[in-house]
């Protein structure tokens, strides 16, 4: 994905001699930089061709997966970690069913069973399961740590779902960071700077085009003023897909992951150090069974949060178009709203940079999303842009673990450096992992990671990248006769996990497509992926679905709300849900809708006014909001020619 920054003619020739003393230097010293800090061996770097197996006639064989554990085993671990469920429990209240000796500073290893309980605590409990929090649960499972992490909504719920979708350094914090000057002569160089530090062979290094090239390339471009454009090419990823791929992976290779858990209180030994915590199962709530709160006993806690860098952008994501993005006070709520004046403030943006004729208009916005970022702030700056966008590891006095800033860009970084300090506070023991599943399901693909206990996040593969390839989608049309743009799609979304999702499909009882029933009609989302979602990767809520698995309520609102009715009576199948639970999912999750952009006069629609299709016509002040119209009618016939 390549992005540009236009160039005004309003450059100063005082600035020349700087600008060409800082770009000599920069290729001087280029080539010591490129050798030594040049990536090498990166998971990807190499398309992996996974080619399944073929049997007699020709019929594929695709690859046996294995499977993560399911949510309610993953529960029963983390209750075994505490002894619920034994008869002392019953018996005697919680207790202390491991008791944590004090040592050195609170965190020794050796520990008594005061009763016959089978498994030792956790030593790390993550609290928080985004992209930080995940990312820790698969660093230290592959170091053969013994780890849990505990989410209260979903995985991706709050910020890592809400990203500019790139994964990037940023030019502007590049230029901020490196000369703190806004003069725009030097993008070239903060670009070129940029290729060094990407060092990958995959991706294309920077150039500039001049004016009319500019214009033949972005034709929506506002010509006035300009000079010419750099372009530089970005990584862009499905943020909240990379999440839950994190999660599944480090469940596959034996962390205890769990989702909407939520952790109502924290525990203390005699010392006053933390060794667990109290969590509740909001699922069983929903489903009708009462309060579930247990308890979870662990050596060492990790509260994780992260946040992506503030750039403005206009770039195409999953067929269609963000623009983003703001940065502004907020109270903290579970689902925050992106404001009126925020959304105008982005388009008025936007139309700075295109040419008069393009009018880019409230109703052009299918959705509409906010996130909360929580950063690490020097104290001297002055505004948001001037924040430090970088991270910090800290442990409180009583042995909680914090890591705050970063973004996505940085996740697996601050993964390894926060396990290497848990490590070294906890004094904990990392180990090889036994008996690891052959995540790859195939022996014909080297999982390629060495679980010898060091870390191993350069090299571990998450889920589905061992077998995909960039011709995977042929074989999925030639194998269960999707189409082609929904091949292409779960190619992209779930990698090699493409050949269950699409066997999870139902049948269409037509010639073609044979198989893959869409979720809307407007994009390529289709009904295995909600089979997929709950069975393999522990979607509860439809919101999990529509949101975080697939990415439909973050592209367009009213085509979420249009497919919530098969998203909840397939989810009602997998997940035995009666009449009255399917009515709470509706009634929850259309108020989450509202979060994504939905119009308030929808808010109120019933399932049988959504399936009737009543949901379809405006309110007269909607439809001046969101209706694309230019009001052709009174100039041009039924056939488009002039009245």
């Amino acid at each position: 994905m390549y992005y540009i920054d236009v160039m005004a003619s309003r450059h100063s020739g005082r600035l020349l001699k700087p600008f060409l003393v800082l770009a000599s230097a920069a290729t001087v010293a280029s080539g010591v930089i490129y050798i030594s800090y040049r990536p090498r061996n990166l998971p990807g770097s190499d398309p992996a061709d996974g080619s399944p197996a073929y049997v007699a006639g020709g019929i594929t064989k695709p690859p046996r997966f294995p499977t993560v554990k399911g949510r309610d085993e993953q529960i029963a671990d983390l209750k075994r970690s505490a002894g619920v469920g034994s008869d002392i429990q019953k018996t005697r209240g919680w207790g202390a069913i491991w008791r944590l000796f004090r040592g050195g500073d609170g965190f020794d290893r050796a520990f008594q069973a005061v009763e016959d309980v089978q498994e030792e605590p956790y030593d790390l409990l993550v609290i928080g399961g985004g992209a930080t929090g995940s990312g820790i649960a698969l660093d230290a499972a592959t170091r053969g740590l013994k780890v849990a992490v505990v989410e209260r909504d979903d995985f991706s719920s709050g910020t890592s779902s809400k990203s500019t979708k790139l994964v990037h350094g940023g030019v502007r914090y590049l230029e901020k960071a490196v000369w703190d000057l806004d003069y725009n002569q030097y993008y070239w160089l903060g670009t070129k700077c940029y290729d060094l530090l990407a060092g990958s062979e995959n991706i294309e290094s920077s150039y500039f085009l001049t004016r009319s090239k500019a214009l033949d390339a972005f034709p929506m471009l506002k010509k006035n003023g300009l000079v010419g454009a750099l372009v530089y090419y970005d990584g862009a990823h499905n943020d909240s897909r990379m999440n839950v791929s994190l999660a599944m992976t480090a469940a596959l290779y034996g962390a205890t992951v769990v989702n909407h858990l939520e952790v109502t209180g924290l525990e203390k030994d005699g010392s006053g150090k933390l060794c667990g915590a109290i969590v509740k199962d909001l699922v069983a709530e929903k489903n009708g069974k009462g309060p579930q709160e247990f308890k979870i006993k662990a050596k060492g806690l990790i509260d994780p949060s992260t946040s992506d860098g503030r750039v403005i952008f206009f770039l195409p994501w999953q067929g269609n178009t963000i623009a983003g993005t703001t940065d502004a006070p907020t109270e903290i709520t579970a689902h925050p709203l992106a404001s009126e004046k925020e959304i105008d403030w982005i388009l008025a943006e936007i139309r700075r940079y295109l040419a008069p004729d393009i009018n880019v208009r409230r109703g052009d916005v299918l959705a509409a999303w906010s996130g909360i970022r929580p950063l690490v702030r020097d104290p001297k700056a002055k505004n948001t842009e001037s924040l430090v966008r970088n991270h910090l590891v800290d442990i409180s006095e009583s042995g909680l673990l914090t890591i705050a800033g970063g973004k996505w860009t940085t996740y697996r970084q601050m993964a390894e450096e926060g396990v290497d300090e848990a490590i070294r506070r906890f004094h904990l023991s990392p180990r090889p992992v036994r008996d690891a599943p052959r995540i790859s399901g195939t022996e014909m693909i080297d999982d390629g990671v060495n679980l010898d206990g060091s870390c191993q996040t350069h090299q571990v593969k998450l889920v589905g990248a061992h077998g995909y390839s960039k011709t995977l989608f042929i074989r999925l049309i030639q194998h269960f006769g999707v189409e082609t743009d929904v091949a292409r799609h779960l190619v992209d979304s779930y990698g090699d996990r493409a050949w269950t999702v699409a066997a999870l499909s139902s049948p269409t009882d037509l010639r073609f497509p044979v198989r893959g029933v869409r979720l809307s009609p407007l994009y390529p989302f289709i009904d295995g992926e909600v089979r997929y979602a709950v069975r393999h990767e522990y979607a509860q809520t439809a919101a999990d679905v529509l949101s975080r698995r697939t990415r439909l309520a973050f592209l367009n609102a009213q085509a979420a709300l249009e497919a919530l009715p098969k998203v909840i009576d397939i989810m009602g199948e997998e997940l035995k849900w009666d009449s009255k639970r399917k009515e709470l999912e509706w009634r929850e999750t259309v108020p989450f809708l509202a979060s994504m952009g939905l119009p308030k006069s929808k808010l109120s629609a019933s399932r049988k006014d959504v399936e009737s299709g009543k949901i379809a016509t405006y309110e007269t002040d909607e439809y001046k909001l969101y209706s694309r119209h230019d009001g052709p009618g009174d100039e041009l016939g039924s056939d488009g020619n002039p009245a």
